[in-house]
């Protein structure tokens, strides 16, 4: 059992979970958003000496219930999460917290940060006087158009701090109760049934755990059906929430969806039965260690004990039946999916001490995360720059453009992880310096990249790594001013990208048959004006000839500048990376595009976990380094003949590889069994 004693508990809650006479003798907990409007949600401030009050309170009166019943006083309480959704709420109304409080705080700690320029400095840059509380607050809650870029970087940091030390509280709180069991944050960021932008929870949040091993992080994933569209968002988003973790820190997934997705009863949405146990299988395969299913049954939610007024005077939004979606509805009827979320259970849980042993085998490449490109949860509305700005980090940030490098790296097997770009080392996270030499980082670039990350790159390929930027090429710094570092270390200068439109089609033309590509449209294609000597083309503008896609040496390392959209088409992608030196670790040869994901324990044995998230069957051969895979038996010269993975639409299977043979069993034939290896 996870106990999730809140205080926010959400699940359509009315106020959250919060209880009302909080908010009705407290109202001052409740802080203002921009330009001092009152927040539409249950916004408040985490640090209110009144809300933490309540609190305390709170957790005074259940922890002692908790710490009576956990494991190791022979009771079900396995983990403990520390409230719900920190910081969620304000990113999904864009309402922060902008209390006189927190809004002296800022002063503070932007005066601190200035350093000699002190007071002065601080005024130039926002406009207004630090020591004036009056006027700061006004500047803050209602910025001028020239500051809204550096107070967006300002309080995102400082809410970061803020949910570190909100949580850090109840940690102490809920360890001087007795409770020694692992201690839960849950991560929100899905949006639209899509996981694209979930990585903006795991910036907001990341410092909760960073630093603390007893904590550990769990993402919230609302994202219906698997679908190749969905697929990159899903995969970076464990990678990256794995990136920010230190060596043994488990990470996990606490709001797992497992339901219809169909939660306004319109019928609209349907998930089909392979949607759980596809989605599960992946996060298995890319490392995860706990999984929570939410919601597993419905329910039905009580009067209050004094009506209210509010249309239902229930305790709930949701009217008298609460979880209709889950797989088990409110009258405990099972949903047609149910056959399917068992078996792939079972699986999992039958082979439970293999999978857990059986870590993601190291990859050729690595996923650049940059938690700042996520810092975009609180926009000043009616800000043209700040829309502006945003829109440039979410187009390319992560993944790249339309999310191909994610995509292409995944279904072309290389099963990418993640690093932090950011970390220095103090969590004891994984950092860009623990590349290996020769090793190939992946970035989706943006044109915003902070000079300090700018330089940290150019570093690191000067001493021997190999860099994969896919998007606009860094030319700005986070106040949207000019910056180059890692451009003038290259050698390279760069024009202004061009869009494509209605009547304006840019192509990029491939320099040579190294790049099997015929001319191709793109999104958008940047031109590299300026190159160093031995700079290697490998694409250029239709039309102007200029290149776009350079291969550049730098020191004992070399980058490969991808500036265009360029699309999926995976032996371009394989050739690209291929130039780089990056080959799979087991690379598959399939009719449709599947994702393969090695594994393997300390004993030897090796798990290749093989998904097919695309609407057709796929026949697959797998090869270890030049070596097929073969069927269950075979040996060191057994001559056993390749085996064929035949996969079903829509469906996964693993493979189990015993130590020494070339020869696999199947483990996991999928939810429906249809799965075969011949």
């Amino acid at each position: 059992m996870v106990a999730r004693p809140g205080p926010f508990v959400m699940a359509e809650l009315k106020h959250e979970g919060l209880g009302q006479r909080l908010l009705r003798e407290h109202p001052e907990v409740v802080p203002p958003g921009w330009d001092g409007v009152p927040p539409e949600a249950t916004v408040v401030d985490y640090l209110h000496p009144a809300y933490l009050a309540a609190c305390g309170a709170w957790l005074d009166a259940v922890l002692p219930v908790l710490a009576a019943r956990t494991a190791g006083r022979g009771g079900p309480v396995v983990a403990v999460q520390l409230d719900n959704e920190v910081g969620m709420l304000p990113w999904v109304t864009n309402s922060p917290d902008l209390s006189d409080a927190t809004v002296a705080d800022l002063a503070r700690r932007l005066v601190a940060e200035a350093g000699a320029g002190g007071p002065e400095a601080v005024c130039a840059r926002y406009g207004a006087d630090p020591r004036d509380a009056a006027a700061w607050a006004a500047a803050v809650r209602s910025p001028a158009e020239g500051a809204v870029l550096a107070l967006r970087g300002a309080l995102g940091r400082h809410a970061r701090d803020r949910y570190a030390e909100y949580v850090g509280l109840l940690r102490d709180r809920v360890r001087a109760a007795g409770i020694d069991v692992p201690l839960l944050v849950n991560v929100h960021g899905c949006w639209g049934g899509e996981a694209r932008h979930f990585p903006l929870g795991v910036a907001q949040l990341h410092r909760t755990w960073a630093g603390r091993p007893d904590v550990l992080p769990g993402a919230d994933y609302y994202l219906g059906d698997l679908t190749l569209a969905k697929l990159p968002g899903l995969w970076a988003s464990n990678a990256f929430l794995a990136a920010t973790v230190a060596p043994g820190q488990p990470t996990g997934t606490l709001e797992f969806e497992v339901g219809t997705g169909d939660y306004g009863e319109a019928l609209d949405v349907a998930c089909g039965p392979e949607a759980a146990p596809l989605k599960l299988q992946l996060c298995v395969a890319q490392g995860q260690t706990f999984v929570n299913y939410y919601l597993l049954t419905g329910g039905r939610n009580p009067l209050l004990p004094a009506p209210v007024g509010d249309g239902n005077d229930r305790v709930a939004s949701t009217g008298e039946r609460h979880g209709f979606a889950a797989p088990v509805d409110p009258e405990g009827r099972r949903a047609p999916g149910w056959e399917a979320l068992r078996g792939a259970t079972r699986a999992v849980a039958d082979a439970a001490a293999l999978l857990r042993a059986a870590r993601p085998e190291p990859s050729p490449v690595t996923l650049g995360f940059v938690p700042d490109h996520y810092m975009t949860e609180y926009r000043y509305p009616g800000s043209a720059r700040e829309a502006a700005h945003v829109a440039g980090l979410e187009r390319s940030r992560g993944s790249g453009p339309r999310e191909v490098l994610t995509r292409a790296l995944v279904l072309g097997g290389f099963a990418p992880d993640a690093v932090d770009l950011q970390a220095d080392g103090s969590s004891g996270a994984r950092t860009l310096a623990g590349l290996p030499a020769g090793h190939v980082l992946a970035l989706g670039s943006t044109p915003v990249l902070a000079a300090v990350v700018q330089e940290r790159l150019a570093g690191w390929v000067r001493a021997g790594g190999r860099l994969l930027l896919h998007g606009p090429v860094p030319t700005l710094d986070p106040l949207g001013e000019p910056c180059t570092v890692l451009l003038d270390a290259l050698g390279v200068a760069a024009g202004a990208p061009v869009e494509s439109t209605a009547t304006r089609f840019p192509s990029v033309t491939p320099a040579d048959d190294r790049l099997p590509l015929a001319e191709v449209r793109a999104g958008f294609v940047q031109a590299l004006t300026a190159l160093p000597p031995g700079a290697d083309v490998l694409a250029r503008v239709t039309g102007s000839g200029e290149p776009c896609v350079v291969r550049v040496p730098c020191g004992a390392g070399e980058a490969l500048l991808v500036a265009a959209d360029l699309p999926c088409a995976l032996p371009a992608w394989a050739a690209l990376l291929g130039a780089l030196g990056a080959a799979p670790v087991v690379a598959a040869e399939s009719t449709a595009p599947v994702v393969v994901v090695p594994t393997a324990a300390p004993d030897g044995t090796r798990v290749v976990h093989v998904l097919n998230v695309s609407p057709w069957p796929a026949e697959v051969r797998l090869a270890r380094g030049g070596v097929p895979l073969a069927g269950p038996g075979a040996g060191p010269g057994s001559g056993a003949r390749p085996g064929v993975l035949t996969l079903p639409a829509r469906s996964g299977a693993w493979l189990v590889q015993p130590p020494g043979s070339d020869g696999a069993g199947l483990g996991y034939a999928g939810a429906e069994g249809a799965a075969r290896w011949a």
